[in-house]
């Protein structure tokens, strides 16, 4: 079984990657923790069973299209028999919810703890996607729901966006959620990854990102771009948004596709489109049709959803009917829609949404 770095280097041999001094510096860490979650258990006490050594794990922090990601990746794909698991930080906290919420309706009091022995009992490895707290409910029991991990063994690598101190930043009862910060220093090694590539951006420097009009050629063209930025390996992420459930259909390192079916044919409203826009930094949108009187209300939610991307610096790459312009020509609301093709021809950018 070879290393990370051995990994990594045999990548850029391939010319699957190239190198990059940033992800180089923090390959000693992921071999670490490799070289520990293979280790053979260890018996401690002649009638005691063997039990394996608690290795601790990583909070990798830094900018978006870095490739934390892609390192964890790494990491995970190199331990095939170590039971484990790689999941985006937000739904891994909505299925401790759900769970949490079936405990409460079984009659237990504390439903965090069977949750969190039952997630400890099932890994050794929790592999966490973009870690970031911004929800009150979330930031409440996170500190004991990562107590009962660390206590269990398990080992817990997170990318984020954020340096340790600025998760839940400004929220809520914010002084209630510093014990976790402590936690994750204690219990994480914490490192930065600084570097002046943003390799997901780059990707789509100097390429189309608005397609039209709609046909075999211009979905062969999303498909491409789909699988350059996430080697076409997705799964759904479900958001779950007062009490309401989003449903991006494929989801991947930061980056969503959805039809224009999917995302604005359903009766989402302001609040969705947010949390939609808070999930992810590029989204991938499939067949925007014309719009009319006709499909007046469809319309509506497009430009709130556009809106919020563009607030939120999100990545928008489509496929329409028609150019900007062109989309919305009769019917309540032309006028209004000026702006929403205005910000889509700003949004296809070459430099839209770095930071």
């Amino acid at each position: 079984m070879t290393d990370i770095s051995n990994q990594y280097q045999a990548k850029i041999a391939a010319g699957e990657l190239r190198p990059d001094p940033a992800q180089e510096a923090v390959l000693p860490h992921f071999d670490r923790i490799a070289s520990g979650l293979r280790a053979e258990p260890v018996k401690r006490g002649f009638f005691r069973k063997a039990v394996h050594e608690p290795v601790s794990g990583l909070y990798l922090w830094g900018g978006v299209g870095r490739g934390k990601s892609m390192l964890m990746d790494l990491l995970v794909d190199s331990l095939p028999d170590v039971p484990s698991r790689r999941v985006h930080f937000h739904a891994f906290m909505q299925e401790i919810h759900a769970q949490m919420h079936e405990a409460r309706q079984n009659g237990v009091e504390d439903a965090l703890a069977p949750v969190a022995a039952e997630v400890a009992k099932s890994v050794r490895l929790l592999a966490f996607d973009e870690m970031q707290i911004t929800d009150i409910t979330d930031a409440m029991i996170v500190g004991r729901l990562f107590e009962a991990l660390f206590e269990a063994g398990v080992t817990v690598v997170t990318t984020s966006n954020r340096v340790p101190d600025d998760l839940y930043k400004d929220g809520l009862n914010r002084q209630l959620f510093l014990p976790f910060i402590a936690l994750i220093k204690e219990k994480l090694d914490v490192w930065e990854m600084v570097s002046p590539t943003d390799y997901r951006q780059d990707r789509l420097t100097g390429s189309r990102v608005y397609f039209t009009p709609l046909g075999p050629e211009t979905r062969a063209e999303m498909n491409g771009i789909w699988t350059d930025l996430t080697g076409g390996a997705a799964s759904p992420l479900t958001l779950t948004v007062k009490g309401r459930e989003v449903t991006l259909p494929a989801f991947r390192n930061g980056v969503a596709r959805a039809s224009f079916f999917d995302l604005c044919g359903t009766m989402l409203g302001p609040g969705d489109y947010l949390a939609v826009a808070e999930a992810v930094k590029v989204l991938v949108l499939d067949d925007i049709p014309a719009l009319s009187r006709s499909n007046f209300n469809e319309a509506k939610r497009f430009v709130t959803l556009i809106d919020a991307l563009y607030e939120a610096k999100v990545r928008l790459i489509c496929s329409a009917s028609a150019e900007p312009e062109y989309l919305y020509l009769e019917g309540e609301g032309v006028f209004e829609f000026e702006r929403t093709a205005s910000r889509l021809r700003e949004m296809q950018d070459k430099d839209w949404g770095r930071e």
